[in-house]
């Protein structure tokens, strides 16, 4: 079997300090007599169970299919000769046309059941042809051998042997089985929700960043899939250097490279010799993993039966104290604890051949072995006691608080360094103490990361990982009460078991040999750091192949076999940082703050699709609630910053720079996330809250329809009009792109997706936020009606339209093209929406631009609801304009007294906390001139000529009928339907009368149409309105001709469709001299107030 997940041990934190008492009695006297023999065959006894169930354990390796390829998914693509035979005979003609796209059940049902295909759309979109899985069989694990046992080995480790004793003792019972019982129900909560996210499909590589990334979304996933593989390296350099302490501490002090001269120097020397030696271990590792990975997989159930060898052989030894319990003296001086390694006998002085003498310990504390020696002041005047440290589980010692027993902190000026106490290297509290203790209970995902491999993953991962938790839970709390009921308070407190010669405090307590729990706890940590050293690089090897991270994607490649060699050495430099730290206390609490953050998502991820009830969500696991979830999400969140708020605040900003990252850079994927479906919900909830009733006018922003023209290659013709929206929105509101195109949407699909492509990539160029729509339209016209009509969704729909100036509209031959701005006009008028039109809209800035000091020109002819006071104060915010000064222009008439009129809007302007200048203009009622006159005639001549060119070309096109149907008989009679006359006209044409009856008609036209012409007079209403654009006009290009833009209010068309070409000219005889100018036309309402 295969088992890659690494165990997580913990370390402890600096700091200074206090300690809390245990429960039971302030000693224990007395202890029986040894028996030599006990020890000797216990552990012959305990060496022969070892070697029988190493064996065992390596005919089950063997067995269980080591070798056998295994599939990276459980589904596998259909191949080509699949597809031959998808369809034969003809019950089914019906569908054969289909058969390429939706196969035959019949064909499928095999390969489904056995996940060896997918069904159409099932297939995900991040399979990529370099990474799509081969067909394979997977060995067939059961729940004990697949999750069971794998889960076992990740969560018992390191912290139980080395640091659950000094918990106990520091805590105290009654606090450590809270710590415990906190620890162990986030771990359950957890486990429950990554049960019914487990069994909600298939899991394949990839473990918890799958389960997150495919239920919260790339951005979630990739956060804390990196957070994960942070937490997971950072693991490896916490077990190497827990296997450097064992060692150095427990089974060769004496192998120690940098030995300290002066005592203050032993914690320096210490951290060197970590680093030396934990180099030197990772490189070893690295190695081992990169040669060869199976290796590493067949040894982990090694490793995972010294474990469990371990555990029974301090139940063992538990169960030997009520017998006999070991003989392990405690040296006490007053309530100090002292190190017995430099002396034999707890004594100060002792009666030798009728003669007082004195101790070794005498001379540690005192300048000489003489009686009247100068002592230290606390030896002098305090007592030696030795307590036994195993008292025994009958002997009482859980029956009260020890409240007599002090562990100085290392460097207290209240003592002497030189002197041989046992001192706290850290301060402990309650907060410190979870910290330490949580990584003990991780490692909850390795049933999840081998799904592949399980015979029925869905039965296998809850039953396994459920069970697991239960089990370790049932142990951290049976060791914590066996712990303080057996072994003595100050013995417990020493974290290091200097009061005991330097044996492992745990040790001491296990049957047959302190050895057993030494050697066991070493197996266990190198075992967890080479499992990290696997686990890691896999996973940082799975976010890359998902390429939502960009700069990540080179370690996505590896050896020929699929090994990520590029993640493993990046993997070797980051747990190279944490064993240069060298110290556990320090490393320690980042691996609880990633853990607890990779548990707090999947939480919600279960919460947030319970709560969604999408209806992919069908888990096989039934017994979760979204309660359930919410909890575990608050206890992961509130146990980050019990241990360190911090660590917690830190580890939260990483994971969130990471979303941020990947959401500007790489998130593209599809994976019908929760998240999708979150905002799905509240989009619908919003529309519904929006619909209820318009905006309020404080509320009002413009919602933006953009029109855009397209050229013959399905370009955008304008791609500044899209830069101008961005300058105007900021990102906020709602903004849609949207174009027409001629045809039918059978014929042009193709097209309108290309198109809309394009539109994409300009908005995205011009980082236009929005959405695109391509409407197809049998024409023009209709198709800009249905954008106006039908664009939006509910309470987000546009009340604004920014289109560009038809610049091109004289030059045209076909009047369609002003005639469909003129429609456009009036339909945004009668839907009540505002109109924005952009004149010389290719010379507006870029976004890059900075425009310099200059003003944005406001001219206020008649109001129009606010829309002229408020686009000026919204362009400026974009750095674009920010630096341009806001002028209001407004036109006085004759009767008009202007001084007060400018004080009136200028009081107007400061209730609407508006920055700008104001200036009244005064136009003079003077008489028509003669060029307005002559350019109204003018005017009104072209629109003639207009007409009789249209006019000949229907003529033309007549004719053109006419022959094609005499050459197609030998004797043709035409009938001559007209428009305007009821009566019907049958005529016999020949080829010259056609011609003679031609030049006739086009003479006698052409000397009316010529005649009709210079005698004709202009018309008096349009004279009026030529007269105004011109004086407007004058007086704009006076004022404002210098200014960066100019907005001006926007004339109606004439109710009269006839003059629909004049109003194009007096447009733009209004606008004519003017670079950049924005007509507004405003939609019925008020869009600016001065209330609050």
């Amino acid at each position: 079997m295969t088992i890659n997940v690494p165990v997580y041990g913990t370390a402890l934190q600096k700091g200074s300090g206090s300690s809390l008492p245990l429960i039971g009695p302030a000693c224990f006297r007395g202890h029986p007599s040894q028996r030599p023999w006990l020890s000797v065959w216990g552990t012959t006894i305990v060496i022969i169970i070892f070697g029988v169930c190493l064996c065992a354990i390596t005919c089950v390796c063997v067995c269980t299919g080591d070798g056998v390829p295994k599939e990276n998914s459980p589904f596998i693509n259909s191949t080509d000769n699949d597809k031959g035979n998808s369809y034969d005979g003809t019950n089914m003609a019906l569908f054969e046309e289909e058969m390429d796209s939706n196969p035959m059940v019949s064909s499928l049902l095999n390969k489904v059941a056995n996940y060896t295909n997918l069904t159409q759309g099932a297939q995900e979109h991040e399979d990529t042809e370099d990474f799509r899985p081969q067909v394979s069989f997977s060995p067939q694990m059961g729940t004990f051998m697949g999750v069971y046992l794998p889960c076992l080995q990740n969560i018992l480790g390191v912290i139980l042997f080395l640091r659950l004793t000094w918990i106990v003792g520091t805590a105290g019972i009654l606090e450590s089985l809270v710590i415990v019982g906190l620890c162990c129900s986030c771990t359950m909560l957890t486990a429950i929700s990554m049960s019914a996210i487990a069994t909600n499909g298939v899991v394949p590589a990839g473990g918890s960043y799958y389960m997150i990334s495919r239920s919260l979304g790339p951005e979630f996933g990739g956060a804390v899939g990196l957070c994960f593989y942070l937490g997971t390296t950072f693991a490896g350099s916490m077990y190497i250097l827990g296997t450097i302490e064992i060692l150095l501490t427990y089974i060769v002090p004496k192998a120690a490279i940098f030995i300290a001269e002066r005592k203050e120097d032993e914690a320096d020397a210490l951290l060197n010799n970590m680093r030396v030696y934990g180099t030197c271990c990772l490189a070893m590792m690295a190695v081992v993993v990169f040669v060869g990975v199976k290796y590493v997989n067949k040894l982990a159930l090694v490793f995972l039966a010294c474990v469990i060898l371990s555990i029974l052989a301090i139940y063992a030894g538990v169960i030997k104290t009520i017998f006999e319990p070991p003989d392990f003296p405690v040296c006490m001086l007053g309530n100090r604890t002292l190190q017995n390694q430099h002396f034999d006998k707890c004594l100060k002085t002792d009666f030798i051949e009728n003669m007082t003498v004195t101790t070794k310990l005498w001379r540690l504390f005192c300048d000489g072995p003489e009686l009247n020696a100068t002592c230290n002041d606390y030896f002098f005047n305090n007592n030696v006691t030795q307590v036994q440290g195993i008292p025994g589980l009958t002997s009482g010692v859980i029956s009260g608080w020890s409240t007599d027993t002090v562990l100085f902190k290392k460097g207290d000026p209240t003592q002497d360094l030189y002197m041989p106490y046992v001192v706290n290297d850290i301060t402990t509290f309650f907060t410190l103490l979870v910290g330490i203790y949580f990584p003990s209970v991780t490692g909850i995902m390795a049933g999840s990361n081998r799904s592949g491999d399980l015979r029925d993953a869905q039965k296998s991962i809850p039953i396994g990982t459920i069970l697991a938790i239960t089990t370790t839970s049932i142990i951290y709390i049976s060791c914590v009460v066996l712990f303080g009921a057996c072994i003595e308070g100050v013995l417990l407190r020493d974290k290091f078991g200097d009061s005991v010669k330097g044996n492992l405090v745990i040790g001491t307590l296990s049957w047959p040999s302190p050895w057993v729990i030494v050697i066991g706890s070493f197996f266990s940590c190198c075992g967890a750091g080479l499992q990290s050293l696997t686990g890691a690089p896999r996973l940082l090897q799975a976010i890359a192949r998902d390429g939502i991270v960009p700069f990540l994607q080179v370690f996505g490649h590896g050896k020929a076999n699929g090994e990520p060699t590029w993640a493993l050495l990046l993997t070797a430099g980051i747990c190279e940082i944490g064993i240069l730290i060298a110290s556990l206390d320090s490393v320690a609490p980042i691996l609880s703050m990633f853990f607890l953050m990779c548990y707090l998502f999947v939480n919600l991820a279960c919460a947030v699709q319970t709560l969604l009830r999408t209806p992919n969500w069908r888990p096989r696991f039934k017994y979760y609630h979204w309660t359930l979830s919410f909890l575990g999400m608050s206890l992961c969140l509130a146990l980050m910053f019990i241990s360190s708020w911090y660590y917690a605040i830190v580890a939260m900003a990483i994971a969130g720079c990471i979303y941020k990252y990947i959401e500007y850079r790489g998130a593209e994927k599809e994976w019908g996330d929760g998240i999708r479906g979150l905002s799905l919900n509240a989009a619908r909830y919003a529309l519904i809250r929006l619909e209820e009733a318009p905006p309020h006018t404080k509320n009002w922003r413009p919602q933006l329809l953009v029109l855009l023209n397209l050229d013959s290659d399905h370009g955008v013709k304008h791609p500044r009009l899209l830069s101008f929206c961005t300058q105007l929105k900021a990102g906020k509101g709602l903004t849609i792109v949207g174009s027409v195109l001629e045809g039918t949407y059978l014929t042009k699909e193709t097209e309108a997706k290309k198109t809309e492509q394009n539109i994409k990539s300009h908005m995205s160029a011009e980082r236009t936020k929005g959405f695109c729509h391509v409407v197809v339209s049998s024409n023009l016209r209709d198709g800009v009606s249905h954008l106006i009509q039908s664009a939006g969704l509910g309470g987000m729909k546009h009340n604004t339209v920014l289109m560009a100036w038809p610049g091109t509209w004289r030059q045209s031959n076909d009047p369609v093209s002003w005639r469909n701005f003129i429609e456009t006009v009036r339909e945004t008028t009668a839907a009540h929406q505002a109109l924005l039109v952009a004149k010389n809209i290719d010379s507006f800035p870029t976004n890059q631009d900075r425009l310099g000091e200059g003003t944005i020109d406001v001219w206020w002819v008649v109001h129009d609801g606010g829309m002229l006071m408020l686009l000026p104060f919204l362009l400026r915010q974009h750095k674009v304009w920010r630096k341009c000064k806001m002028r209001i222009f407004t036109v006085a008439q004759m009767d008009d007294n202007s001084i007060q009129m400018k004080k009136d809007l200028q009081m107007f302007l400061y209730h609407l906390r508006l920055d700008a200048e104001v200036e009244v203009v005064e136009m003079v009622s003077l008489d028509i001139s003669a060029f307005t006159y002559e350019k109204t005639l003018v005017m009104e001549q072209r629109s003639q000529m207009l007409k009789q060119m249209q006019l000949s070309r229907t003529e033309r096109e007549r004719e053109a009928q006419l022959l094609h149907d005499r050459n197609s008989a030998t004797q043709a009679t035409v009938n001559d339907k007209s428009d305007t006359g009821p009566e019907r006209v049958h005529m016999t044409w020949t080829k010259d009368k056609l011609f003679t009856e031609r030049n006739r008609n086009r003479e006698a036209n052409a000397n009316v149409a010529v005649r009709d012409l210079f005698n004709m007079k202009p018309n008096q209403t349009n004279v009026r309105r030529m007269h105004t654009a011109v004086k407007l006009n004058e007086v704009v290009v006076n004022k404002s001709q210098g200014a960066h833009l100019v907005l001006l209010n926007m004339p109606g068309p004439p109710q009269n469709r006839g003059g629909d070409e004049n109003y194009m000219e007096f447009l733009e005889v209004l606008l004519e001299g003017l670079n950049r100018v924005l007509l507004v036309r405003g939609g019925g309402r008020e869009v600016i107030t001065i209330y609050s």
